[in-house]
């Protein structure tokens, strides 16, 4: 059990700034692009959060940041933490229940991740319509939280209208956005061609390392949630190429802007609801 409560550190981080916003984003590998376009009040290191996790993976600064995109106040965190880093599910999904305590409603969560869909490039970006857990481990594992339902319906894990925004956003910034299901495995190894083709079969979509222990943990706090990936590469046995981590950040690197703006026009249509 990780030993700092999340109403402590979200306690500690309204004393550093005055702004209450209900959004927050994380952002994974081919969306940081999006901070030159934040206006930001305060900037904080996650190693100044009690309880947070310091990432450990190129490509995940771990920042906080209280800030404005547009005229819409928003938290945005800058990296996360896996499970694949050692970290146990209590700090991989703390920073989600420091947000839950300090008032946060909706959460938008980004990753990049391996296209399964033969229809999908790298560089494409999709919509999360559901997920498949196949990490081993649930982050509701363990004693009841007082006051919060142990067994969450996740039969609408990703919320319509947030999903309605996001493609919205993409067709004001010229984006044809996928949609599908996200499969998400431990790591941190890729996969094997057998795997992936096992995946297709279940319905799989794309396969990455993260976000679902995320939304598990922010549908137990209540809090509405949407999700977008980066396709930075293709899945074992469907390109041709092997697989890396520097093909996942130079994909990234070449649709950072695409992805700024569409978490940009996001977050504008977010502000006028």
């Amino acid at each position: 059990m990780n030993p700092v409560n999340p109403q402590a550190a979200a306690n500690w981080l309204q004393k550093k700034s005055g702004l209450r916003p209900k959004l927050a984003i994380v952002l994974g590998s081919g969306f940081h692009h999006i901070l030159t376009e934040l206006r930001v009040a305060k900037k904080i290191s996650y190693a100044q959060i009690p309880g947070f996790p310091k990432p450990t993976v190129s490509g995940h600064a771990g920042e906080l940041y209280f800030g404005h995109l547009g005229g819409t106040p928003v938290l945005v965190l800058s990296g996360r933490a896996h499970y694949y880093e050692g970290h146990p599910m209590d700090r991989v999904t703390f920073a989600v229940r420091t947000l839950a305590a300090f008032g946060i409603t909706d959460l938008l969560l980004t990753n990049a991740t391996g296209g399964i869909n033969k229809k999908f490039l790298a560089g494409d970006f999709m919509v999360l319509t559901d997920h498949i857990n196949f990490m081993s481990a649930n982050p509701l594992r363990g004693a009841a939280i007082s006051g919060l339902l142990r067994f969450v319906d996740l039969t609408e894990a990703y919320d319509k209208n947030l999903r309605a925004l996001l493609f919205k956003a993409g067709k004001i910034s010229k984006q044809k956005l996928r949609r599908g299901i996200y499969l998400a495995v431990s790591g941190p190894s890729y996969e094997t061609p057998a795997e992936i083709r096992a995946f297709a079969t279940l319905g799989a979509d794309t396969v990455g390392m993260s976000t679902v222990p995320e939304v598990i943990v922010a549908r137990q706090c209540g809090l509405r949630v949407a999700a977008v990936s980066c396709i930075t590469n293709l899945a074992a046995g469907i390109g041709k190429e092997k697989l890396s981590h520097a093909e996942v950040l130079a994909t990234a690197e070449r649709v950072k802007k695409s992805g700024a703006a569409l978490i940009k026009n996001f977050v504008e249509l977010y502000g006028k609801i």
